[in-house]
């Protein structure tokens, strides 16, 4: 996959602002069909201001572009603040309807595979929309793994934590931040997660099937971050050789 090396140029930054537009449209649209409370109002335009925010920053820092497929990503957290919002209400006791939760949470999944698409048929793939789309993937998991949580128990929310987790953990060990190699497995099982928690969340299933799903969930998310580690640890950089002190001045007899 090739990266783009954007010109050395004022980057505008105008999509982030209208993110921000869209994602009041969005939560003004779920409150007249849900009824969102003022909290559930509140995390969802914070998320929208951190999102929008950080994306802005970045790409004045990076000089690069949102290009289509960061439009397209964008649209994908706009979705994901929705949710955010109906996930709070069902925190607080006020159940929203799983008609209004899971198509939302659904096209935000499916918008998924359209992204990296629409990036490589555009020749506009870069360091920061990859990362961008990572980081949406990753916090959609952690809402619908809250949303899960409720009705099966904490432990599911180590589904949505185990990036994270990872995260904090290469700022204390620098070879976990090592670039992995393209792997299908990865990929196959990160999109599992969405798939599962979002059928956890339509609540179609019985309880113990539900903890079943659940379980293979999380052993597999376990099993692929487990066989990352060992292959970055097995790969991690040399230590730098220490330099060799200096030989001690021979002694001249007076």
């Amino acid at each position: 996959m090739t990266v783009v090396d954007w010109p050395e140029a004022r980057v505008s930054v105008w999509e982030p602002a209208a993110g921000l537009g869209a994602q009041a449209v969005l939560l003004a649209l779920l409150a007249a069909g849900a009824g969102l409370y003022p909290v559930a109002w509140l995390a969802g335009a914070a998320y929208a201001v951190v999102v929008c925010g950080v994306l802005a920053g970045a790409m004045t820092r990076s000089r690069t572009p949102l290009g289509p497929a960061g439009r397209v990503t964008l649209a994908r957290a706009i979705l994901v603040g929705g949710v955010t919002a109906l996930v709070t209400m069902n925190l607080i006791g006020e159940e929203t309807p799983v008609a209004l939760l899971v198509p939302l949470a659904a096209v935000a999944l499916a918008l998924d595979a359209v992204d990296g698409h629409v990036a490589r048929r555009t020749g506009t793939v870069s360091a920061l929309g990859a990362r961008f789309d990572m980081e949406i993937d990753a916090f959609l998991i952690l809402v619908l793994s809250v949303n899960v949580s409720r009705a099966l128990g904490p432990w599911v929310l180590l589904i949505g934590l185990m990036r994270y987790g990872f995260a904090a953990a290469a700022l204390v060990a620098p070879w976990l931040r090592e670039p992995l190699p393209p792997s299908l497995a990865r990929k196959t099982v990160a999109a599992l997660q969405g798939v599962l928690l979002l059928v956890l969340s339509a609540g179609v299933l019985p309880a113990p099937a539900a903890i079943a799903v659940a379980g293979v969930a999380l052993a597999s998310l376990s099993w692929s971050f487990g066989r990352d580690v060992l292959w970055l640890w097995r790969n991690r950089p040399a230590p730098a050789a220490v330099a060799a002190l200096p030989a001690a001045p021979e002694r001249v007899a007076g």
